[in-house]
């Protein structure tokens, strides 16, 4: 019932995003780099009205989306997420107009420094976002959209918030190296070792992160 209840609290409180600026410049994040995106759905809420998806389909949509956002920043220092999906809702057709809901994503957060092996955040951030005016959310996107359609623009919707996420902390909490960094990058070369070193790490390194982000 909680967890239901912070699904309808959404509908009012989320920020609307579609994600699509992708063939924009990225958002200045100081010194930064993807490394390990790790994304779970251990405790993955269904809301009410909502069309049925299965964890795994929001992890690798979200996975997906995460990368193609962030593999755009280039740097030798490197920060890993974890990323908990907590709870949707996927709006459907078939009930009142007044009654459609708008579709919703929530997901946690949290920023690890590769290097040091410390949480930038020691609480996950949720981070909440709902289907934007443009999605259709006048009538519920559940009459315009598949459910692919509805899972793969909250996904990217996410990503989009969680880089807004990324930017107000660099620039008023100093992450990245604050907003006077800027990424060091060197030959091609290193960083194909860099990426090399990254793809090598044991895995719990990779799933260590995950945990706290599903508290």
């Amino acid at each position: 019932m909680i967890r239901h209840a912070m699904l309808v609290a959404a509908l009012l409180l989320g920020a609307c995003s579609t994600g699509n600026d992708l063939d924009e410049a990225p958002a200045p994040l100081g010194d930064f780099a993807l490394g390990h995106n790790v994304v779970v759905a251990p405790n993955l809420v269904q809301g009410p009205l909502s069309r049925e998806a299965t964890p795994d389909e929001w992890t690798a949509a979200v996975k997906s989306a995460v990368a193609q956002r962030f593999d755009r920043y280039q740097s030798e220092k490197l920060y890993n997420f974890g990323i908990s999906v907590e709870g949707y809702v996927l709006a459907q057709p078939g009930v009142p107009l007044v009654m459609a809901p708008k579709s919703v994503l929530i997901v946690r957060l949290t920023v690890w420094d590769d290097a040091e092996g410390r949480k930038l955040n020691e609480e996950p951030e949720e981070i909440t976002v709902i289907e934007s005016l443009g999605d259709g959310a006048l009538i519920g996107s559940g009459y315009t959209l598949t459910r692919e359609e509805q899972i793969e623009r909250l996904s990217r919707g996410m990503a989009k918030q969680i880089e807004k996420f990324l930017v107000k902390q660099n620039r008023y909490e100093g992450w990245f190296g604050g907003p006077g960094a800027k990424p060091v990058i060197t030959t091609a070369e290193n960083r194909r070792k860099l990426a090399e070193i990254a793809a090598a790490r044991p895995a719990a390194a990779t799933t260590g992160p995950a945990r706290p982000a599903a508290e």
